[in-house]
């Protein structure tokens, strides 16, 4: 299984051009209340707030979009360096503490933290947490070069080192039949882990790709954002074929943050423009349509999508965190809309 996976990878498709377009969508920015916080990722919460790490501030910032009002959450553990976070079914928050090696759950309605550390002492930096179907929590470790395995029931945490040495595990996504699928960004790889016996498989990308985010397709496919060329990338866990499109901002983009839409659009950031851009692909036409943030962005290190359409994201170089409306937003939860 192994060498099919890998001789499969090896057809990449050539980095074809695509058309690009304006893109025609409301950003609306908010300030962080502490200045220089660092805002580094968001996340959609049960209640469809904006949550984000406030990293330099050892924080947690709740953004109630229907009022505007910003509440920060203070972390007990000083110098806890908040980075990735995602919320669970429940409304509960969970944070990947990089600086300090642990990873977090804040109760949002007492602000109560608990805390979860990683028995293995070469474990030491949580970066990007997800969750699966069965409500595991899989994180990467960055320099650690480990993906780590949290059982919120039991709190137990098991890690698996990755087999390539220096391989920076990054983003991290799960597939719907539970496979954690994630970024060797210090190399040109993408690799998955079993969720039972937690081996490891790589999968080559063209050389010199540096795939620092991903994003799961709406069709159990793969987008990553190849920071180093200044790609966009698809990868078929399936078939391993990889297809990759030049970034409307050229080989120095450094695509970035990256998401995707109810509607199967996918939409990242190029960190590498000023002002950055924000940049949607249509997987269906092969094209491209992007806008300048009005702040400037100062680097979108990562983005979420509410089931609306909407996009979350996290200015951290400007102390902002931003809200992109399409015009195809959805207005009624399709939740909503079958109990009438």
């Amino acid at each position: 299984m192994q060498n099919r996976y890998a001789l499969a990878a090896l057809l990449f498709t050539m980095a074809l051009p695509a058309a690009t377009s304006s893109l025609q969508i409301e950003i609306k920015e908010y300030d962080i209340p502490t200045p220089h916080a660092r805002p580094h990722d968001p996340a959609v919460g049960a209640d469809d707030s904006l949550w984000v790490t406030e990293q330099m501030a050892n924080k947690l910032g709740r953004l109630d979009l229907k009022t505007g009002q910003f509440k920060e959450f203070p972390l007990k553990t000083p110098d806890s360096g908040p980075h990735g976070l995602v919320a669970d079914k429940d409304g509960g928050i969970w944070f990947a503490a990089i600086f300090k090696g642990y990873i977090g759950k804040l109760d949002p309605h007492t602000g109560a933290v608990t805390e979860y550390r990683i028995p293995d002492p070469r474990a030491k930096d949580p970066h990007t947490p997800v969750f699966d179907q069965s409500g595991i929590l899989w994180f990467t470790l960055e320099e650690s070069n480990f993906i780590g395995r949290l059982d919120p029931k039991s709190g137990e945490i098991k890690v698996k080192e990755v087999p390539t040495a220096h391989a920076v595990p990054y983003g991290i996504v799960v597939t719907s039949d539970d496979t954690p699928f994630f970024c060797e960004f210090g190399t040109n790889k993408l690799a998955s882990i079993d969720p039972k016996s937690m081996a490891i498989r790589e999968y080559p990308l063209p050389e010199g790709a540096r795939p620092r985010r991903l994003t799961l397709a709406t069709d159990n496919t793969i987008y990553y954002s190849d920071y180093a060329r200044g790609y966009l990338g698809h990868f078929d866990p399936r078939t391993g074929k990889v297809r990759e499109w030049a970034s409307p901002g050229g080989s120095s983009s450094r695509p970035y943050g990256i998401t995707t839409t109810p509607d199967g659009m996918i939409w990242y950031s190029e960190s590498g423009v000023q002002p950055n851009t924000l940049v949607r692909f249509d997987p269906k036409t092969k094209t491209f349509a992007e806008r300048e943030i009005p702040s400037g962005g100062g680097v979108v290190r990562n983005m979420a999508a509410s089931w609306d359409g909407r996009v979350y994201l996290a200015c951290s170089g400007v102390n902002k965190v931003a809200v992109a409306t399409p015009r195809t937003a959805i207005r009624e939860h399709p939740e909503t809309s079958k109990i009438k």
